[in-house]
């Protein structure tokens, strides 16, 4: 019994052999994300769920409840071929549009944003559906629009209407950290695909303008802008939340205060468990921590660069495209959270991929995470077809 228990153990704790029909890596890498994150946002909540709740574990067992949701999500939709994904990529696409519309009237208002839609005891952000319904659309678009895409400059005004009409909604909440995202993935998207360098340009100036237009206009976005400049010029008003954080890297040092210790964490620094889970992390864990979470979210986008890459050899291109938003959404998204925790960027609300508090983003990006490792069985099978036929 306990050899078998041994082999068996061996055989999951390996990387992923060739003749194996999933991607192993991808599944732990998954695994060890979302229970960093449960212990992290346990120990980042406390505070706040005791002056809340009257319970310091009223976060946590939330937390619980969809890092569990997440797992079932995964199981489930990883049975979900990737050719199903191509055919409803519209239906896809427009139901998280309707959602984004049905978010301005009747979502829920925190902190002066409506970005969730209330069902019963949980809040939907139907934001962080759209930026993977924008992926799939994306991916099938250029499949059909491969060849005018490529030859064609001003192909891209269909893409460009597109993403203004998410961007739009979204900035209407306001959401200005999810349509940096959606613009990046534009950008990626079309990189990947072959784009011409016009297409590059004008989407980039377009960027640049709309962006400098959107921050100078409201006051709210400017002041995030100063303050992120300078943070401790005004550490009790804007910069209040951007000072602490960086209070809370300095203060972990190398290797952290021990996990349960952070100080910024103790009402200083507002959503602790959230947005800015990772300077709880660099306060408790130290640079080694930040590093070690960095390392697997790089090796988790590796993991999905990999699959794209296989998908576009075996020239499957809507797998591949498919497969590369995805990627590039999941190190963008942890990109701008941890520069904006530690004072690199402009402060966002954008989460920590599978590690920071919310259900919507911990259900959605775990669809993304099947939605790789299915490509990445289907492109096993096609090898092993192809294997059958040559030794035929």
């Amino acid at each position: 019994m306990l050899e078998t228990l041994k082999n068996e153990w061996q055989k999951w704790t390996v990387l992923t052999p060739q003749n194996s029909l999933y991607d192993r890596t991808l599944i732990w890498l998954f695994i060890g994300l979302l229970m960093i994150g449960f212990v992290m946002v346990t120990s980042a909540s406390i505070p706040v769920s005791t002056r809340l709740f009257d319970d310091p574990f009223h976060f946590a067992i939330r937390d619980g409840f969809y890092v569990i949701a997440a797992m079932l999500a995964c199981a489930f939709f990883v049975q979900i071929p990737s050719k199903s994904w191509e055919k409803y990529n519209v239906w896809f696409f427009v139901s998280a549009l309707i959602l984004l519309i049905v978010t301005l009237f009747i979502g829920k208002n925190v902190n002066g944003a409506t970005r969730w839609i209330p069902i019963g005891p949980i809040n939907f952000q139907p934001a962080e559906l759209a930026k993977l319904a924008v992926i799939c659309y994306f991916a099938s678009f250029y499949v059909r629009k491969f060849d005018e895409m490529r030859q064609k400059s001003m192909s891209f005004i269909r893409p460009m209407l597109i993403l203004m009409l998410f961007s739009g909604l979204l900035l209407f909440q306001p959401d200005l950290g999810s349509t940096v995202v959606l613009f990046v993935l534009t950008f990626a998207m079309l990189f990947i695909m072959g784009a011409k360098v016009l297409q590059f340009i004008l989407l980039g100036v377009s960027a640049v303008v709309v962006f400098g237009a959107l921050i100078l206009s409201s006051p709210y976005r400017l002041k995030r802008v100063t303050s992120f400049m300078d943070p401790f010029a005004d550490a009790y008003g804007d910069g209040f939340q951007l000072s602490n954080s960086q209070m809370a890297f300095g203060q972990g040092e190398w290797f952290g205060r021990g996990l349960g210790n952070s100080v910024q964490k103790l009402e200083y620094l507002p959503e602790a468990h959230t947005d800015f889970v990772m300077a709880v992390v660099a306060e408790e864990f130290g640079l080694l921590g930040i590093v070690v979470i960095v390392l697997l979210l790089v090796a988790l986008t590796a993991r999905a660069l990999k699959i794209s890459r296989e998908s576009l050899i075996l020239e499957e291109k809507f797998k591949g495209f498919f497969a590369f938003g995805i990627g590039v959404w999941i190190f963008l998204q942890g990109f701008v959270n941890l520069g904006v925790a530690s004072g690199l960027l402009p402060t966002k609300g954008l989460t920590f991929p599978l590690v920071s508090y919310g259900g919507s983003s911990l259900v959605i990006m775990a669809i993304a995470i099947a939605v790789l490792l299915r490509i990445d069985h289907e492109n096993r099978l096609e090898r092993i077809g192809h294997a059958h036929l040559n030794d035929d």
